[in-house]
């Protein structure tokens, strides 16, 4: 009976304090402090030496949560993951998560040992420790704040995020093997070790998520069965790949970005389900790992560890990144903030927990070193995130506003999913009679009465409107259905049609507008695909002081032609037009199609 007794109690520990830090995400966003350093306090709070004074120190289950937690974690992060994204970011990613892990990794690993008076072996491994960034936290503060980040930059911190913790437990796994074989080991071996692991993870990963996505459409489950088939196949995915030596993490990121880039049975209920899920783990790894730490543990190497986080946030992140990014043009602005948004997070702290597993000398060293980088990690750059991001112009000004979406599951096929629409103010689509060639319109709802698209005729504030679209293009749909805060009346403006090929450098010389110099070589198209995270849509817009650039017309995603509008300020009265005429303006277009003809011809 007493162990009965002991285990109701642990179930209503537990649940309060996921209960607790659940509510104390509304003190966060009121204060604006990073939500994970406030479920980290939680787990403190309820520990050994807080008021809650629970005794935990189980490495081994905090090891075995926080693997499935954070194998949950990626794969949901690979499945939001689409390949568009890809373009442009690729390359600086996979930089950053290899050649920038291990840069960071080297230079904290250097100072860890002078200052820890170690090894350089054992520094090294208080460097791989801390080396990934957790940029899911990052999204999440940014979110938070009502700010999306330019497209280029989004999709480049998002990649790294997914495949710099893979690389992170390479390293660390093979530093704990070099301090137990005290260094001897060949460099053949550890880069045929990291190449085998790669590579296992990767055809493992990737031929898991095909499997998922036959499973999700070949196998007639219950609908609430879905969501729970991918989790388990995810875990699956990890365990096996473990199993035999080969980067888990990198195979369930890699099975969830095949995932999401199929069309699959019932994929909104598996996100919804996901996005949960994701929140409960994210909840259950700082809770653990608040309980985890012994504050008075912490004081022996506090002075080196805040040392090491400094360093680390001021010195190695920058000197990494700027390497990194060294051959692609990013503008220095951009390379400021992804410098500073190297935010640590719940993969450093369950970094720390292998050598305490393994029986590594100096273990709870590492654990301390790694929990006080975090916690400072969280609250320098984690609290002034939303303001450099402004500061450095890196945040979109007019962010892409939400939509309410309806998505209802059509069994039996897959080329197409039946979506729904509220018409709110200010959507694109309101007094439009005519939606894109792919998007079918099946019935729309006005005052409680269902009509078909040819008695209804135009869409109306206060509508409800379901179309039938084919699964890859429902978010280029969305953008219809939002509230166009950025759209501009032509008649209002003075308006200059230019194509999505014309240079961006050409403009601001007939215009005298100013860009920066990185995108005057950048075409129409280019700068708004480097300034958007999400594909460009019609009405969205770049400022230029007195003048904006507003998209008219898409193909294929790209912004096929845009206006350049000198428009009306709100409270009455011109925007300054320098001292321009508007004749010498409207002779601009014409003289520019000369230039541009002439270029061509050359």
């Amino acid at each position: 009976m007493e162990n009965l007794g002991s285990a109701n109690l642990l179930i209503l520990v537990g649940a309060a304090l996921a209960v607790l830090g659940v509510f104390s995400s509304l003190v966060a966003s009121r204060i604006g402090a990073p939500l994970l350093l406030i479920f980290l306090l939680v787990g403190l709070l309820a520990g050994q030496e807080g008021p809650g004074g629970i005794k935990f120190n189980d490495f081994y289950s905090t090891y075995l949560v926080g693997s499935a937690a954070l194998a949950i974690v990626l794969f949901d992060g690979g499945l939001r993951t689409r390949f568009a994204t890809f373009r442009g970011a690729f390359y600086p990613a996979i930089s950053l998560a290899t050649i920038g892990v291990v840069i960071t990794a080297v230079l904290v690993g250097l100072l860890a040992a002078f200052l820890l008076k170690l090894s350089w072996v054992e520094g090294l491994l208080v460097g791989a420790i801390v080396a990934s960034t957790d940029a899911a936290a990052v999204f999440f503060l940014l979110r938070a704040g009502g700010q999306q980040l330019k497209r280029r930059v989004a999709s480049t911190l998002e990649m790294e995020s997914g495949t710099n913790d893979p690389i992170a437990v390479f390293m660390t796994l093979l530093l704990v093997q070099l301090v137990l074989a005290s260094g001897h080991m060949s460099v053949s071996a550890i880069a045929f070790s990291v190449f085998r692991e790669a590579l296992e993870g990767a055809i493992i990963g990737i031929a898991g998520g095909f499997a998922i996505s036959y499973a999700l459409n070949r196998i007639p489950l219950p609908s609430g069965l879905h969501p729970l088939l991918v989790v388990a196949s995810a875990l699956f995915i990890y365990g096996l790949t473990v199993t035999i030596g080969g980067s888990g993490f990198l195979a369930v990121y890699l099975a969830g970005i095949v995932l999401g880039n199929r069309p699959v049975r019932a994929f909104a209920s598996i996100t919804t389900f996901h996005d949960t899920l994701t929140w409960l783990c994210q909840i259950a790894m700082f809770i653990m790992l608040g309980l985890l730490v012994t504050p008075s543990k912490l004081v022996p190497s506090l002075a080196a560890a805040f040392a090491i986080a400094f360093f680390l946030i001021v010195i190695a992140r920058p000197v990494a990144v700027w390497l990194c990014l060294a051959p692609f043009r990013f503008q220095t602005s951009e390379k400021v903030f992804m410098s500073w948004v190297g935010l640590r997070g719940a993969v450093s702290i369950f970094l720390a927990a292998i050598p305490t597993l393994s029986n590594v000398p100096h273990a709870d060293t590492y654990f301390s070193v790694a929990f006080v980088v975090v916690v400072v990690s969280l609250i320098v750059q984690g609290w002034s995130l939303t303001t450099v991001a402004q500061k450095l112009g890196v945040a979109l000004d007019d962010p892409a506003p939400s939509v309410k979406r309806i998505e209802i599951d059509l069994p039996g096929q897959l080329d197409e999913e039946l979506v729904g629409y509220p018409i709110v103010e200010g959507s694109p689509v309101v007094g439009h009679g005519t939606w894109p060639a792919w998007a079918k319109p099946v019935l729309i709802i006005r005052n409680e009465a269902i009509l078909s698209p040819q008695e209804a005729g135009a869409l109306q504030v206060g509508d409800y409107g379901y179309f039938l679209a084919p699964p890859q293009r429902v978010e280029r749909l969305d953008r219809l259905f939002a509230p166009n805060e950025g759209y501009i009346d032509e008649e209002s403006s003075a308006a200059f049609p230019f194509k999505g090929d014309v240079r961006i450098g050409a403009i601001a010389d007939m215009y005298e507008l100013n860009v920066q110099p990185a995108e005057r070589e950048m075409t129409v198209a280019e700068l708004f695909d480097s300034r958007f995270e999400e594909n460009p849509r019609p009405g969205n817009r770049i400022d230029f002081g007195h003048a904006r650039l507003v998209v008219r017309e898409l193909a294929d995603d790209k912004v096929s032609e845009a206006r350049l509008d000198f428009v009306q300020e709100p409270k009455g009265g011109f925007a300054p037009i320098r001292s321009t005429s508007i004749r010498r303006m409207l002779g601009y277009p014409k003289r520019l199609a000369r230039k541009v003809a002439r270029n061509s011809k050359n």
